[in-house]
């Protein structure tokens, strides 16, 4: 029952979210476009040693899986009904709050805390028997089953950020980092879905943007990469209909950053 509820309320807040950042960007836009050719902002506090912000996040994601030396071996009966295991991209959103410690002027330290809501499909596609008309006998058909993993993540990114010579209001940067996950549902809870995977994980994330400079703020959206880091596969509590087909499971996901500080 927690699951579907989570299912449900993120179907009924994600048009709003959605239309919510869309709103956001045309206002920045617009805001932007009047204070081009004005005088040099000082918002931002990159004078500042310590500095802070906060962040509003759109994801997709999805597993890098990984087939087992059983599942390649053609002559394995237990596992010659599945066609292929086939991870789908999906859609999700995180927040946090944004900590940032000035090194030097094109070089910072980036203290993200956030929480992630997460969704991971998997599409099963097998081979099974169905009875024919008639005389005809089993008949084979191809189906595909649909296996969703929903998951709430507390995030602690540390990203260095480094950035070229401003330029007017603009500010192009690059980061990279990692960090460490921790998934909020027990692992009792988890045990109970199909595909089960580990409730921790680290990543290593590399991204880009650019920090544009308002009258009272700065905001610097960000396209950033995720690769995790740790096999969280656990194959002796995954459905036995094909888990022996797995050998790996890790996750990989692109997220676009609003940041405002």
């Amino acid at each position: 029952m927690q699951t579907a509820h989570f299912r449900n309320q993120l179907n009924l807040y994600r048009r709003k979210i959605a239309i919510s950042i869309f709103g956001v960007l045309i206002l920045i836009s617009e805001a932007s476009g009047q204070s081009r050719f004005n005088e040099i902002s000082k918002s931002g506090q990159d004078q500042n040693f310590i500095s802070y912000g906060f962040f509003l996040a759109g994801h997709s994601n999805s597993w890098r899986l990984k087939y087992s030396e059983a599942f390649l071996d053609p002559t394995n009966n237990d596992l010659s009904n599945i066609q292929s295991i086939v991870p789908v991209f999906s859609g999700g959103f995180s927040l946090g709050f944004l900590v940032t410690f000035r090194l030097h002027d094109q070089l910072n330290v980036l203290f993200t805390p956030k929480v992630g809501f997460y969704e991971f499909r998997t599409d099963v596609n097998y081979f099974t028997a169905v009875p024919g008309n008639g005389n005809a006998g089993n008949e084979i058909v191809y189906k595909r089953d649909t296996y969703i993993n929903e998951a709430t993540m507390v995030e602690f990114p540390l990203i260095f950020k480094y950035k070229a010579q401003r330029f007017n209001n603009t500010r192009m940067f690059f980061t990279g980092g990692g960090s460490a996950m921790f998934r909020t549902k027990d692992q009792d809870e988890a045990n109970i879905e199909d595909i089960v995977t580990a409730g921790r994980d680290f990543t290593v994330d590399v991204g880009m943007g650019f920090d544009l400079y308002f009258k009272y703020f700065k905001f610097s959206p960000e396209v950033r990469f995720s690769h995790g880091l740790l096999n969280m596969y656990r194959p002796e509590e995954s459905n036995p209909a094909f888990r022996d087909a797995i050998s790996e499971i890790r996750r990989k996901s692109i997220t676009l950053y609003l940041n405002f500080q």
